[in-house]
């Protein structure tokens, strides 16, 4: 059986135990098929780069799954079709990793430092880098205004 790393992305107006309930339905569809599912990590909601349906965020669901091709086939039939999963992608990988993904080692490396899931200082900008006046000034401080040069004949 071929080894495949499935992620998908839920819905925002969906709970955590909505998403959950998913996954458990995603679990069966698989062992059903000849399957079975290793990992499963739920990385909670993210925002989204652009929207997707008209959604801005999307709960983030990775599945560790060891599976013939035809219950993968038919996991992402099901998944194209429900309403919930704006999107899904598989992968198909020689192993499986062992820990964490990189995406809970990242969240997990921020809350060491301290930093929770706002990296960017107290006021989430750019720290106390001096940007300079925020203004351009009065025209008097710019000199005086010199007269269009206009073509011969436009009036």
């Amino acid at each position: 059986m071929a080894l495949y790393e499935h992620v998908f992305l839920a819905r925002q107006d969906l709970s955590q135990q909505q998403v959950d309930a998913l996954v458990d339905h995603y679990k069966t569809v698989i062992t059903e098929n000849g399957g079975s599912v290793g990992r499963v990590e739920s990385w909670g909601l993210k925002s989204l780069t652009y929207r997707i349906k008209k959604n801005r965020k999307a709960y983030f669901t990775l599945m560790d799954l060891t599976c013939p091709p035809a219950a993968l086939n038919e996991l992402e039939r099901q998944q194209g079709l429900s309403e919930d999963i704006l999107r899904f992608m598989t992968l198909k990988v020689e192993k499986h990793e062992e820990g964490p993904s990189a995406m809970l080692q990242k969240r997990e490396e921020r809350s060491e430092r301290g930093f929770g899931d706002r990296d960017r200082g107290p006021r989430g900008g750019f720290g106390d880098r001096d940007r300079g006046p925020r203004s351009f000034g009065d025209r008097e401080d710019r000199g005086p205004r010199r007269p269009r040069e206009t073509t011969e004949g436009a009036e």
